[in-house]
């Protein structure tokens, strides 16, 4: 079972990427840690999960919140479910991964539509400061894409 931590950072990560989608008025769902399989082939759960534009069995960008497992060794199986992007936190450090044709690549900004627009210095310092304060971070975060 995950500890507060992983789920603390988690719930951060998640809110923030929620509140910049609804701030740019990008239509999406959010499918949380729903496991994410392809029948008798493979399956996995992200972290938060977000399906842009429309609902979908297989989401547009993961997240993972690595502490103890997961990381890195998770892309096969993310590849092989054909999800377009994943994001992984760890140790105070956010890394992109976007599908290409041969495989994952690491990018310095989001690639799906939308996201491009997402300033990722901002989301870091601001996922570190809602390890303690929420509240204070939301605003932080808020008031930087309205800038």
């Amino acid at each position: 079972m995950p500890g507060f931590q992983h789920e603390n950072f988690s719930e951060i990560i998640g809110y923030l990427v929620t509140t910049f989608l609804l701030m740019q008025g990008i239509q999406f769902y959010p499918s949380g840690s729903m496991t994410q399989e392809k029948e008798g082939e493979v399956s996995t759960q992200a972290d938060k999960s977000y399906c842009l534009g429309e609902a979908k069995p297989i989401p547009d960008l993961s997240i993972e919140v690595v502490y103890t497992s997961g990381g890195l060794s998770k892309l096969p199986k993310y590849r092989m479910l054909g999800v377009p992007e994943v994001w992984f936190w760890e140790d105070g450090t956010l890394r992109l991964y976007h599908l290409r044709e041969t495989g994952y690549e690491e990018v310095n900004q989001s690639e799906l539509p939308g996201l491009a627009s997402l300033d990722l210095d901002l989301l870091k310092r601001c996922i570190l400061l809602g390890e303690t304060s929420l509240a204070e971070a939301v605003q932080v975060f808020q008031q930087g894409l309205s800038a």
